[in-house]
């Protein structure tokens, strides 16, 4: 994946990137569900009311990884879009586990069954163990041996649109993207 790719609106990134893979060591998972979040016009987005220590990689270089911990239990993680200063970026919602599922399941006991792993942000964060010590990785170069890969699976011809799941602020933008039908949505459409 190049940087200029990344280096768009998020409304335009989130839907392109459906169907390409997030790797991190003998783990793959296709991205099957994310959300936009649109900086300082977006009252979802951490990046509304500025910069803070919190959400300072979100104002960063687009292609890398911003990580948050929410509700004191989880992890979740955005791709950072558009360009420096802008705070945009796109929600990992849900993966389709294609490779290291066993490596999978070892981070998540409890899931009840492999359609499970990864089907939410939360539970996709917790399966490719990703935390704090990976915000700000760089994606293109895969510094922290996570990357987003592109495999030649174009992005479903017509997704799955609604709005987001779980914020009340913005909470009728249609800026949620998924691919119908697939295993690893958090929610169906």
């Amino acid at each position: 994946m190049t940087r200029s790719f990344f280096a768009r609106d998020s409304r335009a990134v989130a839907p392109d990137l459906l169907n390409k893979l997030v790797v991190r060591g003998e783990r793959v998972g296709r991205i099957v569900e994310v959300e936009a979040y649109c900086g300082s016009e977006d009252p979802a987005s951490h990046a509304y009311r500025g910069r803070t220590p919190r959400n300072a990689t979100m104002f960063g270089p687009a292609g890398h990884l911003y990580v948050y911990f929410t509700y004191g239990m989880h992890f979740c993680a955005n791709v950072v879009c558009g360009t420096d200063g802008e705070a945009s970026a796109v929600l990992l919602r849900g993966l389709t586990p294609v490779a290291g599922l066993a490596e999978m399941r070892a981070h998540r006991p409890l899931a009840r069954s492999d359609r499970d792993l990864c089907s939410g942000p939360a539970r996709l964060a917790q399966a490719f163990s990703l935390d704090r010590t990976l915000d700000g990785a760089d994606l293109v170069i895969a510094d922290r041996g996570l990357s987003i890969e592109d495999d030649g699976t174009p992005p479903p011809p017509a997704p799955g649109v609604s709005a987001r799941i779980g914020v009340s602020a913005g909470a009728e933008l249609p800026w949620r993207f998924y691919v119908r039908g697939a295993v690893g949505l958090s929610r169906k459409g």
